[in-house]
Formats: structure tokens, sequence, C-alpha cells
């Protein structure tokens, strides 16, 4: 798969999440438990406009926090947490295809940053598509869409 990276301005977004330093071993158990618990909270506290599922990846050392988006900041539980996808110069792309293969969009992102000139922060995140009943027969069609920040100028 080919990908065109694309150079854009992200504002904050707000997020319920579980922030965790996970193994990248266990980031594919992880993420989806993870995504399930916090929509369960979502929908107990009844949080308004929950949006798409999401993992931002803070930094090399392995923490992480998953979730969802919602429409406001909120008190948590001790468990789930308020917070927000960061707000500045992102590279992104979309993938298109089974969670498996993200890794080469991430390295299709890396190497446009390199070969452009343009240093990532150091993090990133995964915003994945509402689940099409559809996809469960051609997990061509998932998508996910990943982003980097990039190092201010």
């Amino acid at each position: 798969m080919s990908y065109t990276i694309q150079l854009l301005e992200a504002d904050a977004i707000p997020t319920a999440v579980i922030r965790e330093r996970v193994p990248a071993s266990e980031l594919a158990r992880f993420v989806p438990a993870a995504c399930g618990e916090v929509w369960t909270f979502i929908k107990a506290a009844g949080l308004p406009k929950p949006g798409r599922h999401m993992a931002l990846y803070l930094d090399p050392q392995g923490w992480v926090e998953v979730g969802a988006e919602v429409g406001e900041p909120f008190t948590g539980n001790g468990r789930v947490h308020s917070s927000q996808l960061p707000a500045g110069r992102i590279a992104t792309t979309t993938h298109f295809g089974p969670y498996g293969g993200l890794g080469k969009a991430h390295a299709a992102i890396r190497e446009w940053c390199a070969q452009n000139d343009r240093p990532h922060a150091g993090v990133c995140w995964e915003i994945y598509d509402h689940w099409d009943a559809s996809w469960n027969t051609d997990s061509s069609r998932i998508r996910t869409d990943v982003f980097y920040l990039l190092e201010d100028r």
C-alpha cells in the first residue's frame, strides 16, 4: 500500500482514556480492551458526543493513552482520565486494512519526515474509524488515520 502524507494543523480533541505503560508486545491486547472499558465508562457517565476510538503513543518507554474522543473535559474515576489529543502541526496519512499493518503507515510518515526535514516530536496517535459490519468480510476496508506531531520550527 502506498501512503499519501499530508501536513496539517490539528486542534486539540478532548478524550477519555486509560493511561498506562504498555510493552509493544502487549498493545494488540491492551488497545481493544482499554477502548471497551473507556466506552463503557463514557456511556455510564453520559458524556456528550462520544466519538472514535484512539491510541496516543506518548514516548518510547511505552506510555500510551487509549480510549475515545469526547465532547468536553470531564471528571474521571481514577482509572479513566480526561485528556486530549495534541494540537499543532502534524503529518498524517490513512491506512486501509487490518490493524497489524499499521506499522507501514507509521514508517511512511517517519520516512516522509526525514526526507522533508520535518522532525517529529516523538508523539503519535491513531484514530480508528467506527466499525462497519462489512469489515468482517473485507478487512481491506478498515480505516485508521495515523498522526505525528511535528517539532516547532
